[in-house]
């Protein structure tokens, strides 16, 4: 029975919006190439990206600046959860296993240290569950607000 204040007519409550949600839904690049954003909070991210063919290279695999792109997407995700608007000072990345168009991937970043401005982020790609390549990533907060 309605108690008559409409709270049987609000949705239930979602995940809370962050400041990564924001910058992710100006963020064209990550988007045009299909990447989801899955959940970022707290320090932590994930996002998914489905291989289509024209991220193919030569020799039939992904080519390694997709799967970097979606790890630096998850990493952006997960260092821009606070608020304080957040780049990149550097990454790298071992790549373990080839994957083909078809294949969904999944970045999962998670915060390690901070200190002051910087920050270091550790994200794994995965493919069923299978590790797919690690990358690390160093942060710098550049700004308490966010861009326009």
């Amino acid at each position: 029975m309605a108690r008559g204040d409409g709270a049987l007519d609000r949705p239930p409550p979602g995940p809370p919006r962050t400041a990564a949600h924001e910058m992710f839904a100006r963020d064209r690049a990550s988007r045009a190439l299909g990447i989801e954003l899955v959940s970022a909070a707290g320090g932590a991210a994930v996002a998914r990206m489905r291989v289509t063919a024209d991220m193919v290279n030569g020799h039939g695999m992904t080519h390694g600046g997709y799967v970097f792109l979606l790890a630096d997407t998850a990493f952006a995700l997960a260092c821009n959860t606070a608020g304080p608007v957040t780049v990149a000072a550097g990454a790298d990345i071992t790549f373990l296993r080839s994957t083909a168009a078809g294949d969904e991937l999944e970045a999962r970043a998670t915060e390690r240290a901070s200190s002051g401005r910087s920050g270091v982020y550790d994200v794994t790609v995965t493919r069923d569950g299978d590790v797919i390549a690690e990358f690390r990533g160093r942060s710098r907060a550049i700004s308490p607000g966010r861009p326009a």
